[in-house]
């Protein structure tokens, strides 16, 4: 990878976001510091038994009678609006000025991107802190939206609503989010060097940010609710949280447990919802996949056979997510037409089938970055600490996890998302299909079997010798 001076102009970091493709950024370390090791049973075995218990699971759903009660939540307690209110307006001002703070630090600071709060802040703790949060409590994005907080702003000083050109454009569907979420998340996290660069992490967040706030006064809240990469990108994580909210007739909240396949029965809608959902289980594969060897010599041996520069890495994750896609859409024509042969539709069965595959998406984003948020976390810590007195001592979370700790929870947690995602699934097939479920489902499962292969396989290879 080669490194460039950062620079604090707007215009020459976007070139340089496409300039300085090459590779992994500070997203490259999501792992636990220590040495390979040598795996209690050979990777083979694991690879098999994991993908076993998967079709066993699905296999024993086929052949188990369907509930037929009411889906099961538990209400666990009731937020009044007096206490809902005041900690959502702290939380969200602490937020506000976390972010403020953290660019302010982008162009002031030292330009060291451990020592600097906008890239141990915005890349980690904030886009995939967040995330964590989603996925274990539900999304908290509408409270912590910095971009929401602004709109709330805007709406007070003129009195309403603000929406210079009216209401959002039905054509548009969540296509605003799903580019930002590649570009941003995707691309920009996963394959540039902006996540090192203090100065250009603020100026892609400021950027990110204008974009925000510029749609929402033209269309309204609505774009901050469809468009918004990460809004969307946060409520999708929140279906599999095992917690569900919902306002009270006061304005306070109602907490309710669930199963975490509960909230991944109901469908999505629009064709850039389905591509957003499979986009999501595909970067974070494929952030894992740039960590191994095995990516350096494809994307090496594609720039030399196709004579391109730092831009190959873009041209395989595009061609990564162009191939996930299109298997993910043959797999729902299978389901649908052994399903329902007759008088089935596709594009209902994309809808249907592609919450269910967000508890894999959710284990892998687990599995995957927990070291790295927490660290980075402990980082942000001990920045704040150092800046208003003598430095505090490193701080390490995670320094009592063993490497075949580390690596264990990583398979439990990836197993464990695609046996919830194929109970999600089975219970989509019982109400499209009845009787024709077990049938139907099968082509998902397969799908399903094939990718917690590859999970295992990708998160095991930096760790475990083979």
């Amino acid at each position: 990878m080669v490194h460039r001076r950062p620079t604090s102009s707007l215009a020459v970091g976007i070139v340089a976001v496409a300039a300085f493709a090459v590779g992994p950024g500070v997203a490259a370390a999501h792992d636990v510091t220590g040495s390979r090791f040598d795996a209690p049973i050979p990777l083979w075995l694991l690879l098999v038994g994991a993908g076993v218990t998967v079709a066993v699971t699905a296999l024993w759903l086929a052949r188990s009678p369907e509930p037929t009660e009411s889906p099961h939540r538990r209400h666990l307690l009731t937020v009044p609006s007096s206490v809902a209110g005041p900690l959502r307006g702290v939380t969200r001002g602490l937020f506000f000025l976390a972010v403020l703070a953290a660019l302010v630090a982008g162009v002031v600071g030292q330009q060291v991107p451990a020592e600097n709060a906008a890239t141990v802040f915005v890349w980690p703790v904030w886009f995939r802190g967040v995330a964590l949060l989603a996925i274990l409590f539900g999304t908290p994005w509408p409270t912590l939206s910095p971009w929401e907080a602004v709109y709330d702003g805007l709406v007070r000083l003129e009195g309403g609503a603000v929406a210079l050109l009216g209401s959002y454009p039905t054509a548009f569907g969540t296509w605003p989010a799903l580019v930002g979420f590649l570009a941003l998340v995707g691309i920009t996290e996963t394959l540039t060097v902006v996540p090192r660069s203090p100065r250009l992490t603020t100026a892609v967040v400021a950027a990110y940010g204008l974009t925000m706030v510029v749609g929402a006064g033209c269309f309204g809240r609505s774009w901050l609710r469809r468009a918004d990469p990460l809004a969307v990108f946060y409520r999708l994580f929140g279906r599999v949280a095992p917690l569900e909210w919902s306002r009270t007739d006061d304005g306070g909240y109602a907490v309710a447990a669930r199963p975490p396949w509960q909230g991944c029965r109901d469908p999505v809608y629009g064709v850039a919802s389905v591509v957003f959902v499979v986009a999501m289980v595909y970067t974070v594969s494929f952030d894992g996949f740039t960590n191994l060897r095995a990516f350096q010599t494809v994307l090496f041996a594609t720039r030399d056979a196709l004579g391109t520069g730092p831009e190959t890495a873009i041209f395989l994750y595009t061609a990564g997510l162009v191939g996930f896609v299109a298997t993910f859409a043959f797999t729902g024509w299978a389901v649908e037409r052994l399903g329902r042969p007759a008088d089935g539709s596709v594009v209902d069965a994309l809808y249907g089938f592609a919450p269910t595959i967000l508890p894999i998406a959710a284990a892998y984003e687990i599995a995957h970055n927990y070291p790295y948020v927490l660290r980075s976390l402990a980082t942000l810590l001990e920045i704040a600490a150092s800046s208003r007195g003598p430095a505090v001592g490193p701080l390490d979370p995670l320094g009592w996890l063993s490497m075949p700790a580390f690596w264990g929870s990583q398979v439990a947690l990836v197993v464990f998302g695609h046996v919830v995602a194929v109970v999600a699934a089975h219970r989509v097939a019982v109400e499209r299909y009845g009787d024709s479920a077990g049938r139907g489902h099968l082509p998902l499962v397969v799908l399903m079997v094939g990718y917690t292969v590859l999970s295992l396989w990708i998160i095991s290879r930096p760790v475990v010798f083979v």
